[in-house]
């Protein structure tokens, strides 16, 4: 999701600074004229008049157009102005809660704490949406109805509240084709999974009315079309990719075996010979639908493809690997914060997880798990999410740096293959990078001196590659009880290329409480000072120390008033 913070003035810039969001400053109606249709959302520090100003010519659908939050110069008020139930509510109060500022949210729903049937998680809603609502501002709450096929579909919360129904409205959960009746609502879930088979170089307009065939056959809506499910080979087949970016949706991928294990009422033996699988477009429906899912139309082909329909027994589950950076909560971001508190299940391990403590609330599932149950830690996270469930597998730092995250999609196919989105975090090198100047500014490398999982001899090799090539380095996992000799050996083979006084430093629990940094030399680094929870940072040859400060040179300047050189990244 971007999110574009814009500002004006001098006070606006400061306040925008304070926002972690891509932020630019200048002029507000240019700038928003630009970046419309390439935003999720906009942050527009101005006053609210030339902010409507900005976004008047560029309204058009509210389920499309970005939401708009507006703050005040002075980072006091922060107004959801358009897409409040699109993104703009939620926004304003992440936004005001970052500056420590009152959020305004003008929807009558929300003043009246009332859910917005816009706004119902994971739900469409088509119909007569403002009469509806506005009889159950007024009192008149409406009638709820479910298809007797989505009776196991769970609704959320809000709609527990509903009261007795007065006969003026009428919700309908229902994944059925059809229009809204005068003063009712369809709700439409993600329900259903459609299975593709293909020959090589299938026509994507051919294979696309066959869909559409399909789905009228069987008189289900397209917009509650949720996946889109084939063959592994089929990645790259364009009248395969072509229909879930029609429908906008996930392009689930199985391999042969696990297709050939789903028990289809149409299987073929021609197939099977040509793909290693009886079924492709039944069984990927099905199997992709997860537990529970029903076949609600079988195969149907044209010349070139074959086509399957199959309905979730609920909602897909969704697997976030969160990396919640090292510790402080100021150097966590607000989506991998979004990511914990959104979680149905949040797992990890347990130190990890009490670093984000203050985001569970007693309505969560917490798994604790010990040091040394990494793959099995995935493996509940996988089959939680692969079941229906939204997880979040907690990692400190980021979760793709010896972290979880490569375990987590190694694993996935085998384990239900849920959705499965990676947040990224602020990793150990950078946090203490940070504390200690800028030791990375140049070319680096970071090895974990663990030999749990890696050969002696091959993180050996790594270092003395390192070191020939004169670039600084992060040692993660540096010494444990059980490994103390493995840090006094790196740095034997750091000094065989390096001089005895290149910086090193140790940085211990970065960003957590009991901080402790050591500055120091490859020559003096006594790795007695180092633990498990130290990261040990030394310097190429390059690197100084500037007081306190641990610095390897770009070579933007060369030296107090020297002309800046050129490059990328400045």
């Amino acid at each position: 999701m971007r999110i574009l913070c814009l500002s004006v003035t001098d006070a606006g810039a400061a306040v925008a600074a304070r926002l972690p969001y891509e932020h630019r400053r200048g002029r507000l109606v240019a700038g928003v004229a630009e970046e419309w249709d390439h935003t999720d959302a906009f942050v527009l520090v101005a006053a609210t008049g030339i902010a409507v100003r900005a976004i008047a010519p560029h309204l058009g659908d509210k389920r499309h157009d970005p939401a708009v939050v507006c703050v005040d110069d002075g980072g006091r008020w922060v107004v959801a102005l358009t897409g409040g139930h699109h993104g703009a509510n939620d926004l304003a109060v992440e936004v005001a809660a970052l500056l420590g500022a009152t959020a305004v949210v003008t929807t009558a729903t929300e003043a009246a704490g009332l859910p917005a049937l816009e706004g119902l998680a994971g739900l469409r809603a088509d119909g007569d949406v403002a009469g509806v609502t506005r009889a159950w501002l007024d009192g008149n709450p409406p009638e709820l109805s479910v298809d007797p096929e989505l009776s196991g579909w769970p609704l959320p919360a809000a709609l527990g509240r509903l009261g007795p129904a007065t006969g003026q409205g009428r919700l309908r959960l229902t994944d059925r084709v059809g229009p809204a009746g005068p003063g009712e609502v369809l709700l439409r879930p993600p329900s259903l999974v459609l299975g593709i088979g293909t020959s090589s170089g299938a026509d994507p307009a051919a294979t696309s009315a066959l869909v559409d065939s399909a789905l009228a056959e069987a008189g289900l809506d397209p917009h509650s079309v949720a996946a889109v499910a084939s063959i592994d080979r089929k990645a790259n087949e364009p009248a395969v990719v072509s229909v879930a970016a029609r429908f906008g949706v996930r392009l689930r991928l199985f391999p042969a075996g696990a297709l050939a294990s789903v028990a289809v009422p149409n299987p073929s033996e021609v197939v099977a010979a040509a793909v290693g699988t009886p079924s492709v477009a039944e069984a990927a429906a099905v199997l992709a639908a997860g537990p529970g899912a029903t076949l609600v139309l079988p195969k149907r082909r044209n010349r070139e493809a074959t086509v399957a329909l199959a309905r979730r027994a609920g909602p897909e589950g969704h697997l976030a690997v969160v990396g919640v950076g090292p510790g402080d909560a100021r150097w966590r971001t607000p989506e991998a914060t979004s990511a914990v508190r959104s979680a149905q299940v949040v797992i990890g391990y347990g130190p990890y997880v009490d670093l984000v403590g203050d985001l569970l609330s007693p309505a969560q599932e917490v798994l604790r798990l010990p040091i040394g149950a990494e793959v099995e830690r995935c493996r509940r996270a996988l089959e939680l999410a692969a079941g229906g469930r939204q997880v979040a597998l907690v990692c400190s730092g980021d979760p793709g740096v010896f972290a979880m995250a490569s375990l987590a999609c190694e694993l996935a196919p085998h384990h239900g293959d849920p959705a499965l989105t990676v947040v990224p975090g602020v990793t150990a090198a950078l946090a203490a990078a940070a504390v200690l100047g800028a030791p990375l500014g140049h070319d680096h490398a970071a090895i974990s001196l663990s030999d749990l999982l890696t050969p002696w001899a091959v993180i050996e090799a790594r270092v003395e590659a390192v070191a020939s090539a004169d670039m600084a380095v992060s040692f993660y996992n540096p010494r444990s009880a059980r490994r103390s000799a493995q840090l006094g050996r790196a740095l034997e083979l750091l000094a065989r290329c390096r001089p005895p006084d290149t910086p090193a430093a140790v940085v211990t629990n970065v960003g957590r409480p009991g901080q402790r940094v050591v500055r120091t030399t490859l020559a003096e680094l006594d790795p007695d000072q180092v633990d498990m929870l130290s990261l040990v940072v030394v310097g190429s040859s390059s690197t100084r120390w500037i007081g306190e400060r641990m610095v390897t040179p770009r070579g933007y300047s060369a030296g107090p008033g020297g002309a800046a050189a050129t490059g990328a990244g400045r």
